[in-house]
């Protein structure tokens, strides 16, 4: 009777290195190159879904608003009532002009407030842009 057996012991130890093998390179390389592959598509499009999101959002609030085509400088004495001043220029074609000489006017008249307004087409009552 034999009590260690050579074709058993090495059938065995090949049984279990393949096996381990196996084991190691499923878990070790296989399966976390499947789930890496697909966490980095997925990375991918949310990135750029967000991208495409962000620039559409930015392109609604960046589009052209209306623009006043002319502007008018109000004048309001110390107690908050609409007056006039003789020899001063109330219209404007640009924001700029009205805001320079609304600054000009505050030097000159400093008792007096001034607003600077336009009538946008949408609305009736002017809108204040300006108030020093």
């Amino acid at each position: 009777m034999k009590v260690f057996d050579w074709k058993t012991y090495i059938f065995t130890a090949v049984a279990v290195i393949s096996f381990s093998n196996f084991m190691a390179v499923l878990f070790g390389q296989t399966i976390p190159a499947t789930f890496m592959t697909f966490f980095r598509y997925a990375g991918e499009t949310i990135i750029l879904g967000a991208v495409f999101l962000f620039a559409l959002l930015w392109l609604l609030k960046a589009r052209p608003h209306n623009r006043p085509k002319s502007y008018s400088v109000i004048i309001f004495d110390v107690y908050g009532r609409e007056s006039e001043i003789s020899d001063i220029r109330t219209e404007f074609k640009t924001h700029d002009v009205a805001w320079s000489f609304m600054k000009q006017y505050k030097k000159s008249y400093p008792l007096y407030n001034f607003a600077m307004v336009s009538k946008l087409s949408k609305s009736d009552k002017p809108t204040i842009f300006r108030y020093i």
